[in-house]
């Protein structure tokens, strides 16, 4: 992404209210202790693919009257819908529904049915069969997505104990498509798999494990107490962690729509030297949250880094000095003040952790990533969100293109970009972006060996299978798609006009 181009309006994210959702933890009594199973999303799942989760997913529409109409024994607060809404969830995903003591197996062809039909679960709950028993599932939380998108979710975490292992129903997962496989672990097991950047584990899991770690460690296993422990905490306090060491601060910023959002990272493990990238803050509400959060990491700030100069990333230097004062690192080309200039190849020492500086220019020519075990820092070479553009005459799209593929060629474990959420696969993202820009790349060529001279009309037919582009952003990157042929030799510039060369 980068700043809306001058003298183009392209309005304000419009918002919406936050999506009800729910997620299922399951646990048990296992041989090491507290037992918790987690999902492996497809990676056909449009958030989160290819991770460890908890079951779950969306309130349904016409869930509320459905189980108004249901009649179920229910806690009756205002965590009823959710528990509804769980319990078909937990019978679709995982083939269980719970009867008031324990999980049991649900009927194959009930089953069959949810998958099919959304109405199906509100008819089996009301005539009665299975008998489910809503005051088992207690919540343990209940959080908001960060802001990484115009759509958040709203989610209620419930809790269901199955008790000893040989009281678990049989998991049958041919039905469903969303997970591939399901694991039972330890938390302590989970995380040391996450920290050693062998298991992908979304967000808020991690954050829920890693209370869970901490209280049975120090409370002698007991599972019950741990579990009560999880649901003091305020949600506010919980770390956003894309990865073990790669902690992100959500910062309000004036970037390209859909996103209105810049992810600040803190890379480093807990207790240990920190560096903070991208820190895009301009209000002080911001730069007092980036100090609370870097206070509850522990360790001391050795540096700002930016990515690029683009005003989407480039905080204010004296409210940053008020919190930090630290020298700020970036490219000598970066388009920004820097104390210490960093160059492809350097390596930044973060204790145990080790990243590796890549210039990577083509949407800016001073653009930086980080390459880790972890994961890549990508700036704005790729987005979560939205899309990148290549600002004409100050960006290449011969050299971005060409960095991509280099990008991919490293093969990164994740993603973690300056806008959205993090990239779970990210060779599929960047092969995305590399066949999508040299189709678009060649539409362009195409129009102008079809007699189309000026811009206007040369995006008109390019851009003619994307008829949701802005008219103001097509014609703004097919400017930058004629300035890459023009310096392959493949079109010229002529009489105000574009023409084969």
């Amino acid at each position: 992404m980068s700043e809306v181009p001058a003298g183009m309006d392209l309005g304000g994210v419009a918002r919406r209210p936050p999506r009800p959702t729910v997620t299922m933890t399951v646990t048990r009594d296992g041989p090491e202790g507290l037992e918790v199973l987690l999902g492996l999303r497809s990676p056909t799942m449009r958030a989160f693919p290819q991770t460890w989760a908890f079951p779950g997913g969306g309130v349904a529409r016409g869930e509320a009257e459905a189980f108004a109409a249901a009649d179920l024994p229910s806690v009756g607060d205002e965590h009823d819908l959710a528990r509804f809404a769980g319990a078909r969830e937990m019978a679709e995903e995982l083939g269980w529904w719970w009867d008031g003591e324990r999980l049991q197996t649900i009927d194959a062809d009930l089953r069959t049915s949810l998958l099919t039909d959304r109405g199906a679960w509100a008819k089996a709950m009301k005539a009665g069969s299975p008998a489910v028993d809503l005051r088992g599932m207690k919540v343990i939380s209940q959080r908001t997505t960060p802001p990484f998108g115009p759509m958040q979710f709203d989610n209620t975490f419930l809790h269901v104990h199955l008790g000893s292992a040989d009281d678990t129903p049989e998991l049958d997962l041919e039905p469903q498509t969303e997970f591939t496989e399901m694991r039972w672990a330890t938390p302590a097991k989970f995380l040391q798999d996450w920290r050693n950047h062998t298991m992908r584990i979304a967000p808020p899991v991690v954050s829920l494990l890693q209370f869970l770690e901490r209280r049975l460690g120090s409370n002698g296993g007991d599972a019950a107490e741990a579990m009560a422990f999880v649901a003091r905490q305020q949600p506010g306090r919980a770390s956003i962690l894309f990865a073990y060491g790669v902690q992100v601060v959500p910062v309000p910023t004036a970037t390209l729509p859909p996103a209105d959002h810049t992810n600040c990272y803190l890379l480093g493990p807990p207790g240990g030297p920190i560096l903070i990238v991208d820190p895009a803050i301009t209000h002080r509400e911001s730069m007092e949250h980036l100090a609370d959060v870097v206070d509850r990491h522990g360790g001391e700030v050795q540096a700002y880094l930016y990515t690029h100069g683009h005003g989407d990333h480039v905080g204010d230097e004296d409210l940053l000095r008020e919190a930090f004062d630290v020298p700020i690192w970036g490219h000598e080309e970066g388009g920004m003040r820097i104390d210490k200039a960093l160059n492809d190849g350097d390596v930044v020492d973060l204790g145990e952790h080790r990243w590796t500086v890549l210039h990577t220019p083509g949407h800016h020519p001073g653009h930086l990533c980080l390459l880790g075990d972890a994961g890549l820092i990508a700036g704005d070479m790729v987005a979560g969100i939205g899309t990148i553009l290549i600002p004409p005459g100050q960006g290449d799209m011969n050299v971005y293109l060409e960095q991509l593929e280099r990008l991919a060629s490293l093969e990164p474990h994740m993603i973690f970009a300056s806008h959205g959420p993090v990239i779970t696969r990210p060779l599929a993202l960047l092969n995305h972006y590399v066949n999508h820009r040299r189709a678009r790349h060649a539409k362009v060529l195409d129009a102008v060996q079809a007699g189309r001279s000026s811009v206007a009309e040369i995006a008109t037919e390019a851009y003619a299978d994307s008829p949701d582009a802005h008219p103001g952003l097509a014609q703004d990157q097919t400017l930058a798609h004629l300035l890459a042929h023009a310096q392959q030799g493949t079109v010229r510039q002529h009489n105000g006009g574009w023409h084969p060369a």
